[in-house]
Order: structure tokens, then sequence, then C-alpha cells
């Protein structure tokens, strides 16, 4: 996330209003429902978590247990125990 000064984007008069809430501290402001986007949407990532965790599975079909899969993959033993454990449903 990058900040933007709000003097380059925002009237003096909407600042000060601001001002008389938050003086000098940073502030989110979140996008309009119908602007926002879902989580990945604009990488790969969901996609290449999918595969991961598709691998996941097939290793342990395979005869994998949690710590080989664990150490494997980088991930603690809850989160692929959860990983399965959502794979199959």
């Amino acid at each position: 996330m990058c900040y933007r000064r709000a003097e380059d984007i925002l009237p003096m008069e909407l600042i000060e209003m601001i001002q008389q809430y938050v003086d000098g501290e940073s502030i989110y402001i979140p996008r309009k429902a119908e602007s926002r986007r879902e989580w990945g949407s604009s990488t790969r990532i969901r996609e290449e978590l999918g595969k991961r965790n598709e691998s996941i599975c097939a290793d342990q079909a395979a005869g994998m247990k949690v710590p080989q899969l664990a150490e494997k993959y980088y991930l603690s033993e809850k989160s692929i125990q959860r990983i399965i454990r959502e794979q199959k449903e």
C-alpha cells in the first residue's frame, strides 16, 4: 500500500474537517463496496496456493506424514492438517 499526501488530492476544507477527528495520524480509507476485489484477484496467488494444497493432499495420499509435509512445504503441522481437512470437504 502506498501513501499519498492529502494536500495533493483533497481540498483544504475537507482536510480541516478530517483534522477535527484525526490530526497528524495515518488513517485508512476503505474502497467503496462496488470497487472491492476478491483477495488474490490481481495476482495468481490463489491459483498457486490451490495447486500447492492439491500437492499436499496428493503427497499425503501417497503416504507422507504430516511432519514430513510440514517440512517439505515450510508450513506448520497445524496448517498442513487444516489444508488436508479443507481439501476433503
